[in-house]
């Protein structure tokens, strides 16, 4: 009987002009591709008198945008970032909502490497699309785009000198020490935006996998549904998050005189 099949690493799936291309880089581009699908056909069926889809999205974006104006205190600093807060959840949302679809992570092909059978030589299945999220290399990177956003804006907002006495304020020893204290906390959204975003997913993908392997019928079930609702939770998470580091980063610094 074949056991679960279970990677940490994405599996490389072909090459472009050199570029290895991987199972979850594929299936990015297949979220992509729901997203500038799915805004055209909104966009088409834009109307003066809304019908109930329209009305939902309109309801849900207007939500989305008050609330943003409500953290921001500002309707054009909400009106810069919504873009960008919205794309991330609706990335991250697609990516974990589509994880259980029939095909994902079960059609793809298999690997024979060269070694001998007693070195750990035999056929491995690659999967040809895989769950987005459960690659650590796409949740860093959504990481690294939040980060510079964040740090950005906080310079641009701001002013580098006075953002910079964020981190680095040598009047006195405590001040000093909340600055260095600042330094490792911007460093560790990184790690914390990253892994936990990966670290759900994967657990989720990893625990249906084992359910599907002993229980294949009906008991799945209830737990697809359990991580579908994990996986929007992550999802709105890490644009919160974000949200929030940001409107961080564009207050002004706190000085030792103030109480």
């Amino acid at each position: 009987m074949e056991g679960i099949h279970i990677a940490l690493a994405a599996e490389r799936v072909g090459t472009f002009l050199g570029f290895p291309i991987t199972n979850t880089v594929l299936m990015s581009w297949v979220v992509m591709a729901i997203l500038i699908t799915l805004a055209l056909v909104v966009r088409q069926r834009l109307t003066l008198v809304p019908g109930r889809f329209q009305t939902l999205v309109e309801s849900g974006l207007g939500y989305v945008s008050d609330y943003m104006t409500e953290v921001f205190e500002d309707v054009k600093l909400a009106r810069r970032f919504f873009p960008l807060i919205v794309t991330m959840f609706l990335f991250i949302f697609i990516g974990n909502l589509i994880e259980f679809t029939p095909g994902i992570g079960s059609i793809g092909f298999y690997v024979v490497n060269d070694l001998p059978a007693q070195a750990g030589g035999h056929e491995t299945f690659t999967p040809l699309l895989r769950s987005l999220n459960t690659d650590l290399n796409v949740t860093l990177a959504l990481a690294i785009i939040a980060f510079l956003v964040i740090e950005i804006t906080g310079v641009v907002c701001l002013g580098l000198l006075k953002y910079g006495k964020k981190f680095i304020n040598i009047k006195s020893p405590i001040s000093f020490g909340v600055g260095l204290l600042e330094i490792i906390g911007n460093l560790a959204r990184l790690v914390s935006l990253s892994f936990r975003l990966f670290g759900n997913i994967l657990a989720g993908e990893v625990l249906i996998g084992v359910i599907v392997f002993f229980v294949p019928l009906l008991v799945p079930l209830p737990f697809m549904l359990f991580e579908l609702f994990v996986g929007f939770m992550q999802a709105a998470i890490f644009a919160l998050l974000t949200l929030f580091f940001i409107k961080l980063s564009i207050e002004e610094p706190h000085t030792g005189e103030e109480h």
